[in-house]
């Protein structure tokens, strides 16, 4: 009986999982990583600060899949396939115990993405799955039973191929799998922060709103959460969050545009109107009298930008300021010009065409015996581990059906 191979391109995360799901579901069978640089698993390193965030305590698949701006409608089969709690088990069943943070991240007990990394390298070395590094893939070219993958060092002949090369910024590195007859959606940054330019408002850098809303003016993009102001612009879960699904809205307005802010949450301008009125018997000094749990700084600074002078108390705040104030609290504006990446963990929108894969298998609807997980397919998640939960679940399921 003929020994079957199978290459799996990419050293990345969903690499290691297919390989090693593969590896252990056919003891028999050769199985080869191949990554075109000299580092392992470099997302999984960085990933949390160090920590490696490996899922999201989010175990409803409709609450899961809304946290994918590209993908949700896909994912929903892949993930009754491969849940949360699957992945979960399938750490623990190896000895890696996860936690959940209240954010619903999930880390494991060690906080060091080390311990996901030592757990895959010896998985791997545990079911012989063989590493080459610095070897980049040319070609996939389908002969006959076989795959044929031209590589910069030598050919491989394959029973099957799962490409999983990680999400790209640039067009090149998808050329071998363009070269298949497959089309690549356009790639766009996405998950990023908000550059402003000459706004006074970055000089308090290291304050946080735990509750605002930002929206692009003229979209229907809007977020509800914690904001960062940074000495850049504006960070932050709400805004990683509308940098996601906005990402292609941004693109298109070459990262110019007013982001609005709304300080107080959810309040429009007319209730925000009506609580302060009921501020304008009172004597205390305005500057003094922070609101909507808003930090004592930049409440001044609002306060400031409403041209209200520090020593105004509310029982002397004319209709006009009131206003002003109101509106800067529901409706702050501020004009971003350019993104800057979130820490190092970049992600980008784009990637192979998703109506060209089969999502109960994960294979090519155009080259049988190809298959496709992880970010190199056009799905991205928002930051909280839901891009790797997307790695985990369609490695698995194209580990599964490979035979």
């Amino acid at each position: 009986m003929v020994k079957k191979q199978i290459i799996v391109i990419g050293g990345g995360a969903a690499g290691f999982f297919a390989a090693i799901n593969v590896a252990q579901k056919h003891p028999g069978y050769t199985v080869i990583i191949i990554e075109k640089s000299n580092k392992l698993l470099s997302k999984v390193r960085i990933s949390g600060g160090g920590r490696c965030n490996v899922t999201n305590h989010t175990f409803d698949i409709n609450e899961l899949v809304k946290n994918y701006p590209r993908g949700a409608k896909e994912l929903k089969q892949v993930f009754s396939r491969f849940s949360v709690q699957d992945t979960i088990n399938w750490f623990e069943g190896r000895g890696v115990k996860l936690k959940a943070e209240q954010d619903g991240r999930m880390f494991p007990v060690t906080d060091s993405s080390e311990t996901i990394i030592d757990c895959f390298l010896n998985e791997a070395k545990r079911l012989n799955v063989k590493i080459n590094l610095d070897e980049e893939v040319l070609s996939i070219q389908s002969s006959k039973q076989t795959l044929n993958i031209q590589t910069t060092k030598q050919t491989y002949n394959a029973d099957a191929v799962i490409c999983s090369s990680g999400g790209h910024n640039q067009n090149k590195n998808y050329n071998y799998i363009f070269k298949t007859g497959h089309s690549i959606s356009t790639l766009i940054p996405s998950l990023f922060t908000i550059n402003l330019k000459d706004e006074p408002i970055t000089e308090l850098m290291g304050l946080s709103v735990q509750n605002a809303t930002v929206r692009v003016e003229g979209t229907k993009h809007q977020y509800s959460g914690p904001v960062l102001i940074t000495h850049w612009g504006f960070s932050g879960p709400s805004v990683l969050k509308l940098s996601a699904f906005a990402a292609k809205d941004f693109f298109e307005k070459d990262y110019k545009a007013n982001i609005q802010i709304n300080w107080t949450g959810d309040l429009n301008s007319e209730l925000v109107s009506s609580e302060l009125v009921s501020w304008m018997t009172e004597k205390s000094l305005i500057l003094n009298t922070p609101l909507y749990k808003i930090p004592k700084r930049l409440w001044a600074f609002l306060v400031w930008k409403a041209e209200i002078p520090d020593n105004k108390p509310w029982n002397e705040l004319g209709k006009k300021q009131m206003n002003k104030l109101a509106q800067i609290l529901s409706n702050d504006v501020y004009h971003m010009q350019g993104k800057t990446t979130f820490k190092e963990e970049f992600v980008t929108s784009g990637g192979v065409n998703l109506k060209e894969i089969d999502f109960r298998t994960m294979e090519s609807k155009i080259v049988p015996n190809v298959f496709f997980c992880g970010e190199v397919l056009d799905i991205d998640g928002i930051t909280g581990g839901f891009n790797f939960q997307n790695a985990w679940s369609t490695a698995w399921v194209a580990s599964e059906s490979v035979k």
